[in-house]
């Protein structure tokens, strides 16, 4: 499966199957919480957050690549990511972009 963020892969020509999107909302655990946000206090960077958003990102792409496989595409084409504060320490992250089948 090819992944892109452009609207077209270089020497491919292919026609669209539909919109596909990942999903998944993460949170720490109340400890990790804690001591984040004692972190914010002194200031740099919050690495527990930082890990649960990769860990988010990585999960809402595979969902969304599982999705792409199940319509018979060859690639997504066109991904795009968006995130939203769901509550205190959680968020959502959603992937989404376009799936497409080669053509000759």
């Amino acid at each position: 499966m090819i992944l892109v963020n452009t609207d077209y892969i270089s020497g491919k020509k292919f026609e669209m199957l539909g919109l596909v999107k990942g999903s998944t909302i993460q949170s720490k655990n109340v400890g990790k919480d804690i001591t984040q946000s004692f972190k914010t206090l002194v200031g740099g960077e919050l690495k527990a957050y930082n890990e649960m958003m990769n860990d988010a990102r990585a999960l809402a792409t595979k969902r969304m690549t599982e999705e792409a496989e199940r319509l018979g595409a060859d690639a997504v084409v066109n991904i795009r990511y968006a995130s939203a504060a769901v509550m205190a320490g959680a968020a959502e992250v959603m992937a989404y972009g376009t799936a497409v089948k080669f053509v000759d």
